[in-house]
């Protein structure tokens, strides 16, 4: 059954930016769990929209990836990624 809920659609856009911007980056699921403080197969549950992300984990990826919370949640921001980037 497709999740078409806020909260679904929220954590599928969550999940193709994280993912998205930590290839653009070129930063490794496992450099990216450590730098977060969590773990490498939790990432990838994030990245796979599998997990339900708390508010706290959400900051310690955007704070892992140096972006602002909000560019991870933002549906739009992969189409102006380039001048967002640190």
């Amino acid at each position: 059954m497709k999740d078409t809920t806020q909260a679904g659609t929220a954590r599928k856009v969550f999940a193709r930016n994280v993912r998205k911007l930590r290839r653009l980056l070129e930063v490794s699921q496992e450099a990216l769990a450590l730098e977060s403080g969590l773990s490498r197969t939790y990432v990838s549950e994030i990245e796979r929209g599998e997990r339900n992300v708390s508010i706290d984990n959400m900051g310690a990826l955007a704070d892992a990836l140096n972006v602002p919370l909000k560019d991870l949640v933002d549906p739009a921001y992969f189409k102006d990624v380039k001048s967002k980037l640190p």
